[in-house]
């Protein structure tokens, strides 16, 4: 079984713990965004997939900044540049992945493959997001 979502809205990772008050806790903007991917994923499908392998597939989208000029823009459209800026692809995947904890599946010690990739959103075709792809392994 495979289920693929979009999480609407600027891609953003996981941003590193703070500590303060003698104990170590997740900033708020990160909660906010996690909670955003698991209520995305509930509600466009809530497929519990409880222990089973899976892989997994995120795709962030991102808008062409308005600063960039026609010629690189062009490039862009073309193909031939890719968004290289922050936030960090990896970062991006341990958001989804903790996000998805106890929602998707038990504990993303499940996900045994994992592929992520940055975009840009091209006018007419798809606007910022994430698109996220959970396919359960080893199953008939």
């Amino acid at each position: 079984m495979t289920v693929t979502f979009t999480v609407p809205g600027a891609p953003q990772g996981k941003g590193r713990p703070r500590f303060g008050n003698g104990r170590t806790y997740t900033p708020k903007k990160t909660l906010r965004y996690e909670t955003l991917i698991r209520e995305a994923y509930k509600l466009q499908h809530g497929v519990y997939f409880g222990e089973a392998p899976l892989r997994m597939r995120i795709t962030a989208y991102f808008p062409i900044p308005k600063s960039y000029t026609k010629k690189r823009r062009t490039e862009i459209i073309s193909g031939r540049q890719y968004p290289t800026k922050k936030p960090d692809g990896d970062n991006i995947e341990k958001a989804v992945l903790d996000a998805l904890n106890g929602v998707a599946y038990k504990d993303d010690i499940q996900v045994i493959e994992l592929t992520w990739s940055k975009r840009y959103a091209l006018a007419g075709e798809r606007s910022e997001c994430l698109l996220i792809s959970l396919e359960e392994v080893g199953r008939v």
